[in-house]
């Protein structure tokens, strides 16, 4: 079952990228084009700025959306820093940052929640990001609330446990447990509710939130261990590995920003919206675009006016195209003139 499990899971972030991709896309050229309106007609009457505004909110909704859908199947990125975070300090954070849901909002209610705090002593610091790892236990405090709608108790534990299968390492591991004494779920929706939109309360659920933790404790090679049953409460286990914590990094001296100035740039994209949104864009700022509908016919463009008097400064250039992506326009303007700048974008 584990195993189904998880390849049905690999196979919806797949569909969830893909979809986010084409989202995106479409997106971009309301929401750009809906600022460059407010930004290049002052006189527009106030009832058209007002339309523009609620259009500009309605993309800003909707990117929100896509942006925790990319949470499910996300990578880290090698660039990205961890830390070492005390786990029973975050712990405390979140009972904090959630207690106007479980204590102020209960109340209103008629409903009784009580939440207790129960660290394991001597904890070794998890190397990790403390945004994600707050941010996907809030949401878990948030569920165990949704569960007890007459009231209950929700414990927030810490605990050290012996190595586990789907977890990296060798290592005791840290496990940090949600349990509350509420409703329960099924079987059926214990084995779908990591899925990206599944939800059991209608209106007022995205089915977004366990699917984002899910993706979290993918990209901290960790796992997540579900035991619930009707009537009988819900524990959601998080169970990391313990990891060799990094160095200090060296103190970097930050670069001043250029100055602005009028640039002649190419932009690469087989998408024909997307070209004119660049070129539309870019021109409203000075700067001086030419348009090429693919990797090849960009690095054409681009070799057969670097030895002329007005070569491009700088290239822009989508990463998911055709033939000639942009990782061979990269490489191919790199070797033409190293010094060029080349700007990869992507709606993944």
């Amino acid at each position: 079952q584990s195993v189904v499990q998880q390849e049905r899971l690999r196979a919806l972030g797949q569909m969830a990228s893909g979809v986010a991709h084409d989202i995106n896309n479409a997106l971009s050229p309301v929401a750009a084009y809906t600022e460059l309106l407010t930004r290049t007609l002052p006189d527009l009457p106030e009832n058209a700025r007002r339309y523009l505004g609620h259009i500009r909110n309605a993309t800003d909704d909707v990117t929100h959306i896509v942006g925790r859908m990319r949470e499910f199947y996300r990578q880290r990125s090698g660039s990205e820093q961890l830390e070492a975070i005390d786990v029973n300090r975050l712990l405390a954070e979140v009972a904090d940052l959630t207690r106007p849901r479980w204590r102020d909002d209960a109340q209103r209610q008629g409903a009784s929640i009580e939440v207790v705090c129960k660290p394991a002593p001597n904890l070794p610091r998890l190397l990790g990001d403390p945004n994600e790892l707050r941010e996907a236990l809030i949401n878990l405090v948030f569920n165990a609330v949704d569960a007890l709608p007459q009231g209950g108790l929700i414990e927030l534990r810490t605990a050290i446990v012996p190595p586990c299968a789907g977890v990296d390492g060798s290592q005791p591991q840290i496990a940090i447990e949600v349990r509350d004494n509420g409703n329960g779920m099924d079987e059926p929706t214990r084995q779908h509710c990591l899925e990206p939109f599944f939800t059991t309360k209608a209106q007022r659920g995205t089915g977004l939130g366990l699917s984002m933790v899910y993706g979290m404790m993918r990209r901290h090679s960790g796992l997540i261990e579900i035991d619930s049953a009707p009537k009988r409460g819900t524990t959601m286990r998080l169970v990391f590995p313990l990891r060799d914590l990094p160095a200090a990094p060296a103190a970097q001296t930050a670069c001043p920003p250029a100055a602005g100035r009028s640039l002649r740039i190419l932009c690469i994209d087989d998408e024909p919206k997307l070209r004119d949104l660049l070129a539309d864009c870019l021109g409203a700022f000075g700067h001086r675009v030419s348009v090429a509908g693919g990797g090849k016919e960009g690095l054409d463009l681009f070799r057969s006016t670097m030895d002329g008097p007005q070569p491009f400064e700088a290239v822009i250039t989508d990463l998911g195209m055709p033939g000639c992506d942009g990782n061979h326009v990269a490489r191919g303007v790199k070797e033409l003139r190293p010094k060029t700048p080349v700007i990869m974008m992507t709606g993944w």
